[in-house]
């Protein structure tokens, strides 16, 4: 099955996949996968997406899994997608339509109070007064939380390059004291200890310690887990800072909107094509792919969008890598606590503290609504039972009810992140120490996917930034 867009522009056949050499492969047609493809593609480059399954997106998916109900069934929210992507593959008049909440998140509480922060300063002053004045005064401009600072903007743009960590350490020596201290604290701390320093309320503590355990096994109180809280407010929805939308047509529309970019360039994409194996010729190069069904496909440039364990140890024979990168992909943490379920409801539910049954959307109804997560203890004793191997007696529970928002999904009325996001897996050490620029020890082979840096999200940072890699090598290697 060949999928050639909504407009059907690709004209390519199983029969040409084989018979012609492409300049580049990319293995899984997730977001960053197309991302990648389209880069490539717009830089001139012949390119083909190999998908295993029926249908793109990989965890940026939308499916009809119940009739008439259709679900993101992995990822669920966007606010990562870096505003760069959505601007250079003009992901808008491609189909990307973002729907902003009423309200933020939504924190019921077991005494029948409940906390709803939004966009609204003043309401947001209200809403937290409501348990502490001090926090109210504190929230509203936090000195060490403040998202707006030059050293932020200057953060989220070395973010997106390519090149920010071959000259990180250099850049941060020229960062005035305040604001290196300040990342620094954040970045190897517990993010108990930042909170309980900002903030002493348990429940605006506790909401804003979720984001710190996303895709995590690590606890609030394990050092360093604070970077994985910056990882998930460093986002944007339009603009707006911190702001975590639902996509029209559901996650799959972000995939698609980005497949169409890639379509448009040029670049060719295959469903139900999985990859068997990597060939790789006696000098140690790249030479193609081998399909599942036996089909051969050429290319001296294949790009992999599966996590790096499945790229490593499941398609190249082991003797094509050094055994120390080899083991350092072996011990690599893939252990998560997550798990997500869909349900299709008759109705929405009703909060008891909130008052009066009523059948409509509210604004809490839009938000991310936060189940037993009423205090850092509660989240501690969630992380420690998972830790221990246990289901969590009262799990934090994130839920979220995206047709709230969005008329067009329902009738009317593994790891995440490929990998874990510890400080012994990020940066310099993304997938593996000494191999966090893109490029694999088969030449030829790049990752592009959530296994590399900065990591997980539908953020499509890992696959633009490989494109860039993969454009430059091919360049050099093509002026000889």
């Amino acid at each position: 099955m060949w999928r050639s867009g909504l407009n059907s522009r690709s004209t390519t056949t199983a029969q040409a996949l084989k018979e012609k050499k492409w300049d580049a492969l990319v293995i899984g047609g997730g977001h960053n996968g197309l991302t990648a493809a389209a880069y490539l593609a717009r830089g001139g480059l012949s390119v083909a997406v190999l998908e295993r399954r029926h249908v793109i997106g990989g965890a940026a998916v939308t499916e009809e899994i119940i009739p008439g109900f259709k679900f993101s069934r992995c990822s669920y929210l966007q606010s990562l997608l870096r505003p760069s992507v959505i601007r250079e593959l003009e992901l808008k008049r491609h189909g990307l339509k973002l729907l902003k909440p009423t309200a933020t998140t939504f924190t019921p509480c077991l005494d029948g109070r409940y906390l709803l922060l939004g966009h609204d300063d003043e309401r947001n002053y209200l809403e937290i007064s409501k348990f502490s004045k001090y926090d109210a005064d504190a929230f509203q401009a936090p000195e060490t939380l403040h998202w707006d600072s030059s050293f932020t903007y200057w953060m989220r743009d070395k973010l997106e390059k390519s090149v920010f960590w071959a000259r990180c350490l250099r850049h941060i020596m020229v960062l005035g004291q305040k604001d290196m201290v300040n990342f620094m604290d954040l970045l190897l701390s517990p993010t108990s200890k930042v909170l309980n320093k900002w903030f002493e309320s348990d429940i605006l503590k506790a909401v804003l310690a979720g984001d710190a355990i996303v895709g995590s096994m690590a606890s609030i109180h394990t050092p360093g887990s604070g970077y994985v809280l910056l990882h998930h407010v460093m986002g944007e929805t339009d603009g707006d800072r911190n702001v975590w939308s639902h996509v029209e047509g559901g996650m799959g529309s972000v995939s698609t909107a980005i497949s169409n970019a890639a379509i448009e360039a040029g670049a060719s994409i295959m469903t139900n094509a999985e990859v068997s194996q990597l060939m790789i010729g006696n000098s140690g190069t790249i030479e193609g792919v081998l399909l599942a069904d036996g089909t051969r496909v050429c290319s001296s440039i294949v790009l992999s969008n599966a996590t790096p364990h499945r790229t490593f140890l499941g398609l190249i024979p082991r003797d094509a890598l050094p055994e120390d990168f080899l083991r350092a992909i072996e011990k690599s943490d893939y252990n998560s606590g997550t798990t997500k379920i869909n349900v299709a409801v008759d109705k929405v539910p009703w909060f008891h503290c909130c008052g009066s049954n009523n059948t409509e959307a509210g604004p809490q109804h839009t938000a991310t609504i936060h189940i037993c997560s009423e205090s850092m203890d509660n989240i501690g004793s969630a992380c420690q039972d998972a830790r221990n191997g246990l289901p969590s007696k009262r799990p934090v529970m994130e839920m979220t009810i995206p047709s709230s928002l969005d008329k067009t999904i329902s009738p009317p009325g593994g790891n995440i992140f490929h990998g874990a996001t510890g400080l012994d897996s990020l940066f310099f050490m993304r997938p593996a120490k000494g191999w966090s620029g893109y490029r694999t020890p088969v030449r030829g082979l790049y990752l592009c996917g959530s296994g590399t840096h900065p990591g997980g999200g539908v953020m499509a940072a890992p696959g633009r930034n490989a494109a860039r890699i993969t454009l430059r090598d091919f360049k050099k290697h093509h002026s000889w």
